[in-house]
């Protein structure tokens, strides 16, 4: 260890520089993409470095960190002075330090994921290199692959949109990066305690009022965070003990604001790094991404709302008699509202996302001096540029390294292999094939972080599920090389089952890093926290099976809210009969009818060959929802008369 004068001062304005540098170069460009994710790379491990895990005291860090943080600026100024190396390659002439560069920068970026994250995919990392390099030729049969040479291999990792700097890089250095930077701008000018106000506002006075502010607060942080950490971290500080000071056990409350702030990665308008891979994937536009997703993103929130509702009654724990008054806090907060709309706007109008939050940037600035008491300043705009770059770290280096594993994906084939064993493995079965994601979702969840996760089951498993999604006749048109528009929304919808089922491993032990961070604040188990936050966040099972059988992505507007307005009652149904308690414990008839009453209202006719109503309602939401309200009024009444039994006895 070294003592390094004034070492977290340097840091601090070399995290604030990084951030103008990709402010600059995304506005006014300037450079290629491949110095730019080049240079993105090399700014944040260097940073990394610096800053993750090595200070073991005040201004002092490790001599090898300091020789990490200069390599990875190192590889970064190759790029640019030898450049025409790229040409070379071309000839079969690639040089000595071309290869010594290029293995360096694998090695720097799996260094910074193994500290960041853990061996796991490192771990990957190493197996798809060795997979493509010697071991596929051991494999027999479909997964047999007969090697590259190193050389050529390390050229498509570091040289072309295969590997590295490609399209995932793209967007990492463009759309996640200015997006986070404009969540780090919202939180240093005090967004994070308005909407905890607001939602404490709106949502206290109900029954388990301060479990539906954590709810309501984790939604709107989400539309501004895209991180469930964040989320958990930011939010839950707050509302964890206000939770258990109401009544909530403290795993329950932990659990809740883990399962809430997960929403956030699908809350529009940003859902996380995932929507911009998935927008630059699938060719969609990232506005269509966030519109169709808002309706789906109301329904996973509301299935953690009835849990609560329910736990709130059985455990007799009631809203907060709070004199909160909303319409100070929005007056107070009003300027929070300019850049979250001034953001929408310009997306919805057809400006890049890239764009539209650097506008946004720098009207959080502009709007915070129309108040008085939370103006932006020169030091609270310094932070947020700092903050930006370190929240920027982990997410940066990470989908850099991922794109070697795409990158081995799609030269050996893998991808095609895998997505024509779910074909054959589900016996061409929709919702086998979507129970086997769910299952490699589960399994990728416990080690990979949810943007990995989304990134290799989608190069995987997508083709496979948008195969089983079409018709024999559209299928047989697209074969043929026609194009439809109805296709681009089912490979939406193939690609939103995928997203959602990857938030699973935020909540899944053994590694669940929101239910962890949850389990922190309230000072609870990790591990049964884990548990019954993934038993709350079960809506990210239910929701993708509408994505599947349902118009709820593929059709009008009027079928979207169809499908939503009866999944919403469909969805109350499955959490009373998970939790066996509304008004009061039931009783198994109970039970199964509220569980005939929900599969009706989630499914649609075609599963039972019955005809719509005049072409609008669909029978099976009709017939279910009667089964629904008949069971509320029956238990309703059945409430009723043993609380005057026992008022009498």
């Amino acid at each position: 260890m070294i003592q390094i004068k004034y070492f977290k001062e340097i840091t601090f304005i070399y995290a604030i520089l990084i951030s103008l540098f990709h402010f600059y170069v995304n506005i006014w460009g300037g450079i290629s993409d491949l110095w730019f994710n080049s240079a993105h790379f090399a700014l944040l491990a260097s940073l990394g470095f610096l800053t993750y895990e090595s200070s073991k005291g005040e201004n002092k860090i490790s001599i090898f960190n300091i020789i990490f943080a200069l390599l990875s600026i190192s590889t970064f100024v190759y790029m640019v002075l030898f450049e025409e190396s790229l040409y070379a390659v071309g000839n079969g002439q690639m040089r000595t330090s071309d290869v010594i560069v290029v293995c360096l920068t694998i090695a720097l970026a799996i260094e910074m994921v193994r500290r960041t994250t853990g061996y796991i995919i490192p771990a990957i990392i190493i197996l798809c290199i060795s997979y493509i390099l010697f071991l596929g030729q051991y494999f027999e049969g479909i997964f047999a692959f007969g090697g590259m040479h190193y050389e050529r291999f390390l050229y498509r990792m570091y040289y072309t949109s295969e590997g590295l700097f490609g399209p995932i890089a793209t967007i990492s250095s463009t759309y996640v990066f200015m997006f986070i930077l404009f969540a780090a701008f919202l939180l240093k000018s005090g967004a994070g305690d308005f909407i905890v106000d607001v939602s404490n506002a709106v949502a206290g006075r109900y029954t388990g009022g301060t479990g539906h502010v954590a709810v309501f607060s984790s939604a709107l942080m989400g539309t501004i965070s895209g991180s469930a950490v964040a989320n958990t971290v930011s939010t839950g500080s707050i509302t964890i003990p206000m939770m258990k000071k109401a009544g909530f056990k403290g795993t329950f409350a932990a659990a809740v604001e883990a399962a809430a702030s997960t929403g956030g990665q699908i809350m529009p308008p940003i859902m996380g790094a995932g929507a911009f891979i998935m927008a630059q994937i699938t060719h969609i536009p990232f506005v269509t991404i966030v519109t169709v997703s808002i309706l789906p993103a109301i329904l996973y929130f509301a299935s953690i709302a009835f849990y609560i509702n329910i736990h709130a009654k059985e455990n007799n724990i009631k809203g907060e008699d709070n004199d909160i008054k909303i319409l100070p806090i929005l007056r107070e907060g009003f300027h929070f509202i300019i850049p979250l709309t001034t953001l929408v706007g310009l997306l919805i109008y057809g400006f890049s996302p890239t764009y539209a939050a650097s506008i946004a940037i720098v009207t959080i600035v502009l709007a915070s001096y129309l108040t008085k008491n939370k103006r932006m300043g020169i030091k609270e705009i310094l932070e947020a540029l700092a903050l930006g770059s370190q929240n920027m770290v982990v997410t940066g280096v990470l989908l850099i390294a991922v794109g070697i594993i795409v990158g081995v994906i799609n030269i050996s084939g893998v991808g095609i292999t895998f997505s024509q064993l779910i074909m054959e493995w589900s016996g061409n079965s929709l919702l086998i094939a979507i129970v086997l994601i769910a299952i490699a979702s589960l399994i990728l969840g416990m080690g990979l972080p949810v943007t990995a996760s989304y990134v290799v089951l989608s190069v995987l498993s997508a083709p496979a599920l948008v195969g089983l999604m079409l018709s024999p006749e559209m299928a047989a048109l697209v074969n043929a090389g026609i194009e439809l528009p109805e296709v681009a929304m089912y490979l939406l919808s193939a690609h939103l089952i995928i997203f959602w089922l990857s938030q699973d491993s935020n909540l899944t032990p053994p590694v669940c890093l929101a239910a962890f961070a949850a389990a922190a604040i309230a000072k609870t188990p990790p591990m049964k926290t884990g548990l019954v936050s993934w038993k709350i966040g079960k809506g990210m099972y239910i929701i993708p099976l509408l994505f599947a059988f349902t118009p709820l992505v593929t059709g009008s507007w009027f079928e979207r809210f169809e499908v939503f307005t009866f999944a919403f009652f469909g969805i109350m149904c499955f959490s009373i009969v998970m939790e066996g308690f509304w008004d009061k414990k039931m009783m198994i008839l109970e039970r199964v009818m509220f569980a005939v009453a929900g599969i009706l209202l989630l499914t649609e006719d075609e599963a039972y060959n019955f005809e719509t109503y005049f072409g609008i309602v669909q029978n099976t939401h009709l017939v279910g929802f009667a089964i629904f309200a008949a069971s509320m009024l029956l238990h309703k009444m059945m409430f009723k008369e043993g609380r005057k039994y026992a008022e009498v006895n």
